[in-house]
């Protein structure tokens, strides 16, 4: 989400009767889609490699991002050559697939797809038609393609699905969009993973699992040695966010003790050097923002004091053994 959430998306407000009525024509259109598809009056497209689709069923983030990342390298670990296909949203030419590496300016690649080739080294592949992307990473020798944020990519075959839910905020509402945060009504797929854990809701009906984000070293924006979280405890520091659940980044900062002087911004904010002319403490930031603000270069006021939390994704060794059990036949071959 590129605007800030409405406040009875997650909370107890009374949802507007214009957004009550827009959310049935969604819904409606959002169900004939799924029927179109599982009719078989428009048809799904298998690639050439496995595909593993990871996404959410909420708008803004959940934490894809961080888990994309563990199963590309755990994807790695066992033998493969994983790909990344990804929409790349927020890019400024949208309707142009393009390859993304580690240089690519976020601007044409997306925050997202750079942060992803940046952590994983694997190629990464934008285009608003994934099965198009998954094409090409399987030409250009991928033997698997992970799926970055694309559940409601129906025309693309997906082998596994892996959902991710925020543990915080879970459904919110449980109403569609715009009433409510929801893209889909929830549905089973083949894994749940709850970030941040939560209760699971006692109707919920699925199996889940855990998934909790770490970090605890901080890089330096402008390069050099990295520094311990913890070495801030008790100093006042500006944090920026332009995540979709900012709080989440600054309650983790909290908890570590430091003294958090907050700066949300939208999800997938479009840095420039004003937004960040703050009092001259250490700011710290998430790594989605720090590879829009690395291109301000010397422009960014305090680069020198600017200092990013990288985060991993840590789940039960059992999911990933659950996972792989999952996977095609032909690819469990491969793994033994």
């Amino acid at each position: 989400m590129s605007r800030r959430v409405p406040g009875y998306w997650y909370g107890d407000g009374t949802v507007p009767l214009h957004a009550r009525a827009l959310s049935g024509v969604y819904g409606a259109v959002v169900a004939t889609r799924r029927w179109l598809y599982s009719s078989r009056v428009l048809r799904t497209r298998r690639v050439e490699v496995p595909v593993v689709v990871i996404g959410n069923r909420t708008a803004g983030g959940a934490g894809k991002t961080p888990l994309a990342i563990a199963v590309v390298e755990r994807l790695r670990d066992a033998g493969w050559t994983p790909g990344i296909a990804s929409r790349g949203y927020g890019r400024r030419d949208a309707r142009t697939a393009r390859w993304v590496d580690a240089n690519t300016d976020a601007r044409d690649g997306g925050d997202e797809p750079v942060l992803l080739a940046r952590r994983t080294g694997a190629r990464v592949r934008v285009d608003r038609d994934r099965v198009a992307a998954a094409h090409a990473l399987a030409q250009a020798g991928c033997d698997i393609v992970v799926c970055d944020d694309g559940m409601q990519h129906l025309r693309l075959h997906r082998d596994v699905e892996i959902e991710v839910v925020d543990g915080r905020r879970r459904y919110g509402n449980g109403r569609l969009l715009p009433a409510g945060p929801l893209r889909e009504l929830p549905r089973r797929s083949d894994f749940r993973v709850v970030n941040s854990g939560g209760p699971q809701a006692a109707d919920s009906g699925f199996g889940e699992w855990p998934m909790r984000l770490v970090g605890d070293l901080l890089q330096p924006l402008a390069g050099g040695r990295a520094r311990a979280l913890s070495s801030f405890a008790g100093q006042r520091v500006h944090a920026v966010a332009g995540i979709a659940d900012p709080g989440r980044f600054f309650d983790a900062l909290r908890t570590a003790q430091l003294a958090v002087v907050p700066h949300a911004f939208p999800d997938h904010h479009a840095y420039v050097a004003g937004d960040l002319a703050f009092s001259p403490l250490p700011m710290l930031v998430t790594e989605k923002d720090a590879v829009k603000l690395a291109a301000l270069g010397d422009a960014l006021p305090g680069r020198e004091r600017t200092f990013v939390l990288p985060v991993r994704a840590e789940l039960p060794e059992a999911f990933w053994v659950a996972l792989f059990d999952a996977l095609p036949v032909r690819m469990q071959a491969r793994i033994r």
